[in-house]
């Protein structure tokens, strides 16, 4: 009997852990959007059963929009990864960066072995903003930064 309720405690803890981790990803839901010099991107993010699925559409200023990429928040052998899916040309393919810290309200992701980016970042700033920013080796074999300063679609 003690087994047994040890066990139900255990995987209420397990549970608890697992629907609090995913709950820290919460602030990403909703339509977020920035202006850049092509026109506007809008970035999506919903719960789906235990990730969080994005998909990020860029918008030219007569308001004709593409897919640009999609992402899964998701777990892999019980690790966050951001798995994203490019659909821009020289873009392509899918890439999986593994979460590797979670502070003051950012979430950073790794790919070293990716090209570039290496490095995707969102960053809580509370109901109305959300910084993302990429980062990686350029050409030169500098570190770039790009940042995108969203704020929430109503």
């Amino acid at each position: 009997m003690k087994r047994l309720v040890l066990f139900f405690v255990i995987c209420f803890c397990a549970i608890n852990c697992i629907a609090q981790k995913t709950n820290d990803f919460k602030f990403l839901i909703g339509s977020w959007k920035l202006e850049n010099k092509k026109g506007k991107v809008l970035e999506n993010w919903k719960i789906q059963g235990d990730s969080l699925i994005g998909e990020s559409y860029q918008y030219n200023y007569k308001n004709e929009g593409k897919l640009t990429e999609s992402m899964i928040l998701k777990k892999i052998n019980n690790i966050w990864h951001l798995c994203v899916t490019g659909y821009e040309a020289g873009n392509e393919g899918s890439t999986n960066f593994k979460l590797v810290s979670f502070v003051q309200k950012t979430f950073s992701f790794e790919n070293k072995a990716h090209d570039f980016p290496q490095k995707i970042c969102y960053q809580d700033q509370g109901k109305e903003s959300l910084l993302a920013w990429i980062e990686g080796p350029d050409n030169n074999g500098k570190t770039l930064k790009i940042t995108f300063p969203y704020k929430r679609k109503h």
